[in-house]
């Protein structure tokens, strides 16, 4: 699926991937953001548990939110693709200022939302301008090109990592979570080695990836988002690699961002939290359109 298209007069929403393992608790620095984002007092925040098959993962998620001061927040108790063919859900997530999608299994989530009315919504509401976050799975099924399992504690090798069809609101990068913590560097070269142009975002627990409407990347949180661009890539092997066969992968370039660091996710440049560039991920700029 390829990102919904934007009128002339709209800005995209923030994208707004998290590592999973975020902080619920003390600061929810990630978590207040995107509330502040999605309109602080006046929110009207949908939140989608469809990956967790908890049955507590929805109220959770809305008594955070309301903490944080959100005005108004509901959860979609979406189990099958026939529920996502409800008017009623769609209308809530037509009048929703933010939508955050929680962690559990990917595939879940793009096995029962892939090509529905839900989806579509979803799609049509960050082109409108209203923030997407998703945390874990929920990250990971953003992007049109979702990793949807895999190997961790291995190098790059042939077949270790299955990709699948995301809910594309984002056709530039490919997104991995819990990224430092389960030691999935491997998995992410691989997947990055299978189309160069995609960039490979690995992401840290407790830590996010802001995406605002200009293309620029700024980390919040507190760990890392590890930045794999094969754009320049002079080699690969995974064309003729026998299964399990360790890749040759030249000239790569990896940047590892802390909290404030920005990325140009157009010019594939990374920036320290200390430089100048007249504008940032959180402030919008005239005439930008989305990833």
């Amino acid at each position: 699926m390829c990102p919904a298209k934007l009128n002339r007069t709209e800005e995209r929403g923030f994208i707004i991937p998290i590592g999973g393992g975020e902080d619920r608790v003390k600061d929810r620095q990630i978590h207040r953001r995107f509330v502040e984002l999605s309109g602080g007092a006046a929110a009207d925040i949908v939140v989608i548990p469809t990956a967790s098959q908890l049955e507590t993962t929805g109220a959770d998620y809305n008594r955070i939110f309301r903490d944080l001061g959100a005005g108004r927040v509901e959860y979609l108790p979406i189990t099958s693709r026939a529920d996502c063919e409800d008017p009623r859900y769609v209308e809530m997530l037509d009048r929703a200022t933010g939508i955050f999608i929680t962690g559990g299994n990917q595939l879940r989530l793009s096995t029962i939302l892939g090509g529905t009315a839900i989806a579509q919504a979803i799609r049509r509401r960050n082109a409108a301008g209203v923030a997407v976050a998703g945390t874990s799975a929920g990250a990971s099924v953003m992007s049109e090109h979702m990793i949807g399992g895999g190997q961790s504690n291995v190098g790059p090798v042939e077949g270790a990592v299955t990709l699948a069809p995301g809910l594309g609101l984002t056709n530039a990068v490919i997104i991995d979570q819990h990224f430092t913590q389960r030691n999935r560097l491997g998995r992410l070269l691989t997947a990055s080695s299978y189309n160069p142009f995609l960039i490979g975002l690995g992401i840290d627990e407790d830590t996010a990836a802001f995406i605002g409407p200009n293309n620029m990347l700024e980390v919040v949180g507190s760990g890392t988002v590890t930045v794999v661009d094969a754009g320049q890539m002079t080699h690969s092997s995974m064309w003729n690699a026998r299964p399990g066969q360790a890749l040759s992968l030249l000239g790569l370039r990896v940047d590892v961002m802390g909290e404030g660091c920005r990325y140009d996710l157009r010019e594939r440049k990374a920036f320290p939290p200390d430089a100048e560039l007249g504008h940032g991920p959180l402030a919008a700029e005239d005439g930008t359109k989305g990833a």
